[in-house]
C-alpha cells in the first residue's frame, strides 16, 4: 500500500512503494540542501540490502552538490548489497547526468513506474 510522503525536511519526503523506499527530493538541491539531506540519505542507505528510489521530478534546481549525493547514495547502496533507481525528467539535470557519466551508472527513468517496472535496467542490482 502506498503512503503519502512524509516531509522530513523541506527538501525531502520519504514513502514506501512496492517494497522500495522512495526519497523524493524537492526544491533547489544545492550545497545547503545537500547538508540537510546527507544525514537522511546516509541513514537510509546504511540499512542491509536497501531498495531505494531517488525521485528528482519535484526538483527545480540541481547542482554538483546533488550529483555528489547521487554518487554517494549509489556507492553506499552497492556496499550494502542493495538496489538504487533514479527518476528524473528535468532536461538540465538529465544533461548534467549525461555529461558526468552518472547516467551510465545510474540510468534515469521518467516515472516511478518505469523505474520499478524494469529492475533489470537498474544500477546497483546485486
Amino acid at each position: 500500500m502506498q503512503q503519502e510522503p512524509a516531509p522530513l525536511t523541506r527538501h525531502l519526503r520519504v514513502r514506501q512503494d512496492r517494497g522500495h523506499t522512495v526519497l523524493e527530493f524537492h526544491g533547489e538541491i544545492d550545497i545547503a540542501a545537500a547538508v540537510e539531506l546527507l544525514p537522511w540519505l546516509d541513514r537510509l542507505t546504511a540499512l542491509p540490502h536497501p531498495r531505494i528510489v531517488i525521485d528528482l521530478r519535484p526538483v527545480e534546481f540541481f547542482d554538483c552538490s546533488g550529483l555528489r549525493l547521487l554518487y554517494r547514495a549509489r556507492r553506499r547502496v552497492l556496499d550494502h548489497g542493495g538496489q538504487l533507481f533514479l527518476v528524473c525528467v528535468h532536461p538540465l539535470t538529465l544533461r548534467m547526468l549525461r555529461l558526468t557519466g552518472l547516467s551510465r551508472l545510474l540510468p534515469p527513468h521518467p516515472t516511478l513506474d518505469a523505474a520499478l517496472g524494469r529492475p533489470e535496467a537498474a544500477s546497483g542490482s546485486v
